[in-house]
């Protein structure tokens, strides 16, 4: 009986668990009402949430052998608790799913019967993005656009991470031990065969997200930073600019004083080309650092997490390969 494992990363959401896992129930249930049987895995990673979140899911598994939790020794961001869960899950397909009920549970067995057709990657794409601000909306439409045109891969837009992936490509998301992560982009960037299933994103169940707009932000511009070099060559670009147009304006200088003599004035126009200079250095600076920084976090080659409890057990040895 092949095996499916339900993959739920979850940072305060002691209030969400037991709704969610009530759903699965239900859908798994069904399923097996069809006659559609498998073997379930209900994996939790706890991502070092101060609330309740890893007794929650302790008491589901007390109640539920189908649940198992594995909790991290701190919050280690959602990317790598992804990661964590990758590496602990023993499905022969893993289902990536949060559990703030935002994404439809119910959509999880049309997801199983694409993969039993022999697709590896089948995806669910927003049709709508529930409740969220108009500026929250038009910065994420800007940022795939932004992403899109400078890289070569092809990041679908309103895709998160409500997905379900076959093994092998399971194996190689594992393979992908990168410490600053966009999974976003790396479930793209490895390919196999791919299906859409539209839905309606629904609004938060319970609590409050933890990703605010900075949040977000820096999710971005990890994106961008671990996908392309575009940010570099535009730093490039700027100086070639600035520069002609100095050298362009030095002859022209050069020119009038020659010809017409120059009376000594343009302090003015001096401040402003020295700040205007010195804005164009300062940022082609923060680019170069951001992939200078990213440098020195791959070279220290740390784990992405480090888990503590796995099913209630402490863990001794850590996955890191």
């Amino acid at each position: 009986m092949k095996k499916i494992t339900i993959l739920i990363p979850a940072y305060h959401e002691a209030a969400n668990l037991p709704a969610l896992h009530r759903a699965l129930s239900d859908i798994v249930a069904s399923m097996e009402a069809d006659g559609r049987r498998y073997d379930w895995e209900f994996l939790v990673v706890n991502d070092g949430s101060p609330d309740d979140t890893l007794g929650v899911a302790r008491r589901l598994r007390e109640t539920d052998p189908r649940v198992s939790v594995l909790s991290l020794t701190r919050n280690f961001g959602k990317e790598n608790a992804m990661l964590a869960g990758m590496d602990y899950a023993s499905g022969d397909c893993v289902v990536f799913i949060d559990a703030d009920l935002q994404d439809p549970v119910s959509l999880i067995p049309q997801m199983i019967e694409a993969w039993e057709e022999g697709y590896d990657d089948v995806y669910g794409q927003r049709r709508t993005r529930g409740r969220e601000s108009w500026l929250r909306k038009r910065l994420t439409l800007t940022y795939y656009n932004l992403l899109q045109r400078s890289t070569r891969i092809n990041v679908l837009r309103n895709v998160g991470d409500f997905r379900l992936l076959d093994r092998r490509a399971v194996e190689t998301m594992r393979n992908l031990r990168e410490t600053q992560r966009y999974t976003k982009g790396l479930f793209s960037w490895i390919g196999y065969r791919k299906k859409a299933l539209l839905f309606d994103r629904d609004d938060r169940a319970g609590g409050k997200s933890s990703f605010s707009l900075w949040s977000l932000f820096n999710l971005a511009i990890e994106g961008i930073t671990g996908f392309t070099t575009a940010p570099l060559r535009f730093a490039s670009v700027v100086g070639i600019i600035v520069s002609l147009v100095a050298f362009g304006y030095l002859m022209f200088v050069l020119a009038k004083t020659i010809f017409f003599g120059e009376v000594v004035r343009g302090y003015p126009t001096m401040l402003c080309v020295i700040l205007f200079l010195g804005g164009c250095q300062l940022l082609c600076l923060g680019i170069i650092g951001e992939y200078i920084g990213r440098i020195f976090n791959e070279t220290k080659r740390r784990p992405p997490y480090v888990a503590d409890t796995f099913n209630g057990e402490k863990v001794t040895h850590q996955i890191n390969s």
